[in-house]
């Protein structure tokens, strides 16, 4: 006969459990729906960054966007457009529109990714993207510049849940001869969002209004928001099972109160005394808990930090990606009003919508399946970053320098053609020069650094520089130079000593028991989604 107490945990029963493989019986409950694949969660993470990306474009469409009102030296006036129009905005201001967004999405970045430690990640997206949802409704609400510029901020802290965790999981779910080629998938809809939203925006804006641009952004981001609450949770590589966490945690606090019973039982009127005595205890051990959690998260982050900026991988990896996206970011916003002024294009919106969707689509696969074909390693990738930005570079600039429309359409296609093909390359650095369990923070830091030193301060401070000079080539000129910088700070790349750090395991990966007792939760061919079959 067994002489425990009924209510004590014994911790051997505990680790006979957790050794002792699932049967398919124990497993039904939690098993994933069928038609969830790494196929259809790669569609799903696409979409939504389509959308997300779809937003930026249209915000700088000549449709959304708009000009302000003219006057002619004769007196005839011409009422202004879009949103430059409605709320009479300098170029600056206009700059800071498409910017704004980077304020919440410095501030919450940092906060997902080292939530994502102890929460649902798919929770966390939900919660973004539902901030999101609601931000856009607000933009398409606003009255004045200051309100818009607010919910743009607001449009950021909804991102932010998203950016840092929808790369790693597809890189712990793609097949592994193709993991360059599934991340080019993923961002290929960068460009194909951008450039989508150029054409969604002047559509819109031309046969309705700007404010419905915003409005039916929404309407297609609501169900995403509410899937990310449904969704079954996922496992990252790296990482401890949420549910494991927690379960060590509770029996770490219900120990002591558990022997602490079993002596209250020894005098029943004792029993009463004692157990208040241990609920009083409880709370304030929950409190301090409470507070050491905290204080250990924010020791956790700085270290993890640390171990980020003295990777000389990581920090050149996204130095160069800051120059580069200093350029990108500048292009998306004022390409169309550029190629309306030196051009006199009509219809610049469908012009560079359709030559950024065409060239982006294009040149973000080829990047990625060239580098699968020369050996995904990072040596290979800076060698990829540093030479198609430096021929882009040299395309782009040579284009701008000419003054028929139909020279600068071949030339700069070839260049954005090439400037594309850097996207897969640069993620799959960030994602492999780390620990798997630091890919979450490496992404979000990396997304961080590359909005608030690139584009962030790009778009204003072009449009500093053509009040300045009043001249659109010119900026033009002067802008794409920067291609140059960023081939030259991947070009260092290339002779770093570089580890790939993907299977490297450290004290937050799963144990190997674990993993072996874990049930994949994405449905098809474990070993064609993985390498190493024991992990899921």
């Amino acid at each position: 006969m067994d002489s425990r107490h009924p209510n004590q945990f014994n911790l051997e029963d505990e680790e006979e459990m957790d050794t002792k493989p699932l049967k398919d019986d124990d497993s039904a409950p939690t098993s994933s729906p069928s038609w969830f694949t790494p196929k259809r969660l790669l569609s799903i993470f696409c979409v939504i960054n389509m959308i997300n990306y779809v937003d930026r474009g249209a915000i700088a469409s000549n449709g959304v966007n708009g000009s302000l009102g003219t006057c002619t030296d004769g007196g005839t006036c011409t009422s202004g457009s879009g949103i430059q129009g409605d709320f009479n905005l300098s170029n600056f201001e206009d700059g800071v529109l498409s910017s704004a967004f980077m304020v919440g999405l410095l501030v919450a970045s940092p906060i997902f990714a080292s939530l994502s430690k102890s929460h649902n990640p798919f929770r966390l997206i939900g919660v973004g993207l539902s901030v999101w949802t609601l931000a856009v409704i607000g933009c398409g609400c606003s009255f004045d510049f200051w309100s818009i510029a607010i919910c743009r901020m607001l449009v950021g802290v909804g991102e932010a849940s998203f950016i840092s965790l929808a790369a790693p999981f597809i890189d712990d779910h793609a097949p592994a001869a193709q993991k360059t080629a599934w991340l080019a998938t993923f961002y290929m809809c960068i460009p194909a969002g951008v450039a989508l939203g150029y054409v969604y925006g002047g559509l819109v804006g031309d046969y309705l209004n700007w404010r419905f641009a915003f409005w039916i952004e929404a309407i297609f981001m609501l169900p995403f928001a509410v899937f990310g609450f449904v969704m079954k949770p996922l496992q990252l590589k790296g990482f401890s099972p949420i549910e494991s966490t927690t379960s060590s945690t509770s029996v770490e606090i219900a120990s002591p109160v558990i022997e602490d019973s079993e002596v209250s039982d020894i005098n029943g009127r004792d029993a009463v005394r004692v157990e208040g005595i241990m609920a009083q205890a409880s709370d304030k051990g929950s409190e301090s808990e409470g507070a050491f959690r905290i204080m250990n998260r924010i020791s956790k982050f700085s270290e993890d930090m640390k171990v980020l900026l003295l990777d000389k991988v990581y920090v050149v990896n996204v130095l160069g990606y800051i120059a580069y996206n200093f350029v990108i970011g500048a292009y998306s916003y004022w390409g169309p009003k550029a190629g309306y002024n030196i051009y006199h294009m009509s219809d610049a919106d469908l012009l560079f919508g359709g030559i950024t969707i065409v060239c982006g689509i294009f040149g973000t696969l080829s990047g990625g399946l060239i580098l699968d074909y020369m050996g995904a390693t990072i040596s290979n990738a800076f060698k990829l970053l540093s030479g198609t930005t430096f021929l882009g570079a040299i395309f782009c600039f040579g284009a701008f320098c000419f003054r028929s429309l139909y020279g600068f359409i071949p030339l700069f296609s070839v260049g954005e053609l090439l400037v594309f093909a850097t996207q897969a390359p640069v993620n799959y650095v960030c994602l492999h020069c780390v620990k798997p369990s630091m890919r979450p923070l490496a992404m979000a830091m990396s997304t961080v650094s590359i909005h608030i030193f690139g584009d962030v301060p790009s778009s204003p401070l072009v449009g500093v520089l053509q009040d300045y000079v009043d001249n659109w080539r010119e900026t033009a000129l002067i802008l794409t130079s920067i291609l140059f910088i960023a081939a030259g700070i991947w070009l260092i790349g290339i002779f770093l000593k570089s580890v790939d750090k993907f299977n490297e395991v450290d004290e937050n990966e799963v144990s190997t028991v674990e993993k072996a007792n874990m049930k994949p939760l994405l449905g098809g061919n474990r070993n064609e989604m993985i390498d190493d079959p024991g992990e899921a």
